[in-house]
């Protein structure tokens, strides 16, 4: 009878599932590193389309703002008074505690024919019933008001918000058409205040302080356009002026 002896080693087997374990440790590094490679790919193609999105939609967006802009601005000066670019004969402002402005603005100018018409820019009623008032003001060389308009406020609605013409229950001539005309010159500080407070302007019974607000910084506003308006209208547009 034969027997056949067993010449592997007590090490065999050991090596061997070392070599099968390095073996599956490839193999994962592998799948990882080929898992990485594709998540990799579609980030940087996500990544491709997202900019290719943006550049297309950057340019309709910013023309939707600045037509959004432009009606805005054309309700306090009409388009047919100027003939000039508006938005790029704006000139940079820091910020102006006469305007009520903590940041950096900007003033638009409008010309015809090379001559100066009016300056268009913000201004804030910090003291309104529901917190600041955002005002858009137009104001002609002269130093009279070409327009007023609420840009953004927090008045009670069916109360204050009648500053807004869109809310103005007087719809032949909203609250806020008073200003048009008047001046800081001839007015003065007096005449910028609510009749309750001895001034020129009306107010609406139950939104006194509403009215008291926006009417006094437009009278600010007037004054600080006037008085600076030379300034204003011959500065560069290359860096910030402060007039």
């Amino acid at each position: 009878m034969n027997h056949q002896s067993d010449n592997s080693s007590p090490e065999q087997p050991a090596a061997d599932d070392a070599l099968a374990a390095a073996t599956d440790a490839s193999d994962a590094y592998t799948v990882s590193v080929r898992a990485a490679a594709i998540l990799l790919v579609f980030a940087l193609l996500a990544t491709a389309m997202m900019a290719m999105v943006y550049r297309a939609t950057q340019a309709p967006i910013a023309a939707s703002t600045a037509q959004e802009r432009l009606r805005r601005i054309n309700e306090v000066l009409a388009p047919a008074e100027y003939d000039n670019d508006l938005l790029r004969d704006a000139l940079s402002i820091p910020p102006e505690p006469a305007l009520g402005l903590a940041s950096g603005s900007e003033v638009l100018r409008a010309r015809a024919r090379g001559q100066p018409v009016a300056l268009i820019f913000e201004a804030i009623a910090p003291d309104g019933y529901g917190g600041a008032i955002r005002l858009l003001v137009g104001v002609r060389a002269d130093g009279r008001l070409s327009g007023v308009r609420v840009l953004e406020h927090k008045e009670t609605p069916g109360l204050g918000d009648y500053i807004d013409p869109a809310r103005d229950r007087r719809r032949a001539r909203p609250w806020i058409e008073q200003f048009v005309g008047t001046s800081h010159a001839e007015l003065g500080d007096a005449g910028f205040r609510v009749r309750k407070d001895g001034g020129q302007f009306d107010a609406v019974t139950g939104a006194t302080v509403t009215a008291r607000a926006v009417t006094v910084a437009v009278g600010r506003a007037a004054a600080w356009a006037h008085a600076h308006r030379a300034e204003l209208f011959a500065a560069s547009l290359s860096g910030t002026e402060r007039p």
